[in-house]
């Protein structure tokens, strides 16, 4: 007997899960169930954030994305496993392409039916999303402007399909405009957003709507007599895991295990709250600047997470606060900004967001910075030599007040 053909009901998307896999037995039972009748989806960044990604090296969410998912949006994190051979032929763009020759670096449409619809999943990832992928990672690869690349794909495709549903990794501002500029699209699945969740807005005809972000829930949309519905919804916090994900629920398990090691007390100011990132990375270049003695730092915000601290710092708490294993370099000043160094952080508050740095006011005639290597690689041509110490070890220094 050959095995049943999947009716698909609905389209279900997450975003921005950035392995946040602590809680997972639930979001693994309800897209298990979920798997029967829709078509899953993902828009992007669902690796790097946290200790299960640093442990793990992307394994645990590379097995949940092929056991579970259809269709993958690149999200900025994690921008290299897409082009892994399990995730590639999953994996959907219209506008990122070939630096060389402008061929399409990924599957750009994919064709599925819908409660008897023929509907098109197509999916962009917006440029500054793109540009913020560590050079290396993105070195020969374009995207081109998402809303051109959109009416190409409809151009060639529109006698084949009754709907356009786009999964998005530009950020909401970036997909209103995008579904002013594509009147043909029925929803957009946004993410890269990083905003608080709301109900679906409504563009014109367009419906653009977003999960709630790090795994805790997800957004759906079904063909309804004149168009198409879209809505919201929480994965239960726990659930009956399948039989065939069990081994890989128990991996998950391990690593969390792992990640609740002790690392001791923490110092008088960080605990039992919300850790107020700005000012914990205030409080380390300024170590960073007096300790190594360096002329300047700086330092991304994004390079630090906030999260909910106790009285004792555990690993997944120090991982969860510097999920990207940063580190510390000195990094020559570039040409342009030789003896501006205002310029520079201007220059790279402006491409990255807001920076951290001491001494205040920058000094002018600085030639080299204490910096990420993220900033370094992405945005200053490279490094010089490594500092010799992680910005793990000196975001865990500063939390326990040990010395540099």
């Amino acid at each position: 007997m050959s095995p049943r053909v999947r009716e698909i009901q609905q389209i279900v998307a997450t975003t921005d899960v950035h392995s946040a896999l602590g809680q997972t037995d639930g979001m693994l039972s309800h897209l298990s169930g979920l798997r029967g009748h829709s078509l899953i989806a993902d828009c992007g960044d669902f690796f790097e954030g946290t200790g299960y990604y640093q442990l793990g090296k992307g394994s645990l969410e590379r097995e949940i994305l092929t056991r579970l998912y259809d269709v993958l949006v690149p999200g900025n994190h994690g921008w290299p496993h897409y082009f892994e051979d399990d995730l590639h032929p999953i994996t959907i763009c219209a506008n990122a392409v070939s630096e060389a020759d402008g061929h399409p670096l990924f599957e750009r449409v994919r064709i599925v039916r819908v409660q008897g619809r023929r509907v098109a999943v197509t999916a962009v990832i917006g440029p500054q999303a793109f540009n913020v992928i560590p050079a290396d990672q993105r070195a020969g690869h374009h995207v081109t402007d998402p809303a051109t690349a959109l009416r190409e794909v409809m151009l060639t495709h529109h006698h084949l399909v009754d709907a356009w549903i786009v999964l998005s990794h530009s950020g909401l501002d970036a997909d209103m405009k995008l579904a002013a500029a594509c009147p043909f699209i029925d929803v957009i699945f946004a993410g890269h957003c990083h905003t608080p969740t709301q109900a679906p807005s409504r563009i014109g005809d367009i419906l653009v709507v977003k999960g709630r972000e790090l795994g805790i829930g997800y957004a759906y949309a079904e063909p309804v007599a004149h168009g198409w519905a879209a809505a919201m919804a929480d994965f239960p916090t726990t659930g009956p895991v399948p039989a065939a994900l069990a081994p890989l629920a128990e991996r998950i398990d391990s690593i969390g295990r792992q990640l609740a090691e002790d690392l001791g007390a923490l110092a008088e100011p960080w605990t039992d709250g919300m850790l107020d990132r700005r000012n914990l990375l205030t409080h380390i270049v300024g170590r960073l600047h007096t300790g190594l003695g360096a002329d300047a730092v700086i330092v991304n915000e994004s390079a630090l997470r906030a999260t909910v601290l106790a009285d004792r710092l555990t690993l997944e708490d120090l991982m969860a606060i510097e999920p990207f294993g940063n580190q510390l370099v000195h990094a020559t000043v570039p040409e342009p900004f030789a003896d501006n160094l205002q310029g520079l952080l201007e220059d790279l508050t402006h491409r990255e967001g807001p920076m951290a740095t001491a001494p205040t006011p920058l000094p002018d005639g600085a030639r080299t910075v204490l910096t990420t290597n993220y900033l370094a690689d992405t945005f200053l041509g490279g490094r010089t030599h490594q500092a010799g110490i992680r910005l793990t070890d000196a975001v865990l220094h500063t939390l326990t007040e040990e010395t540099l």
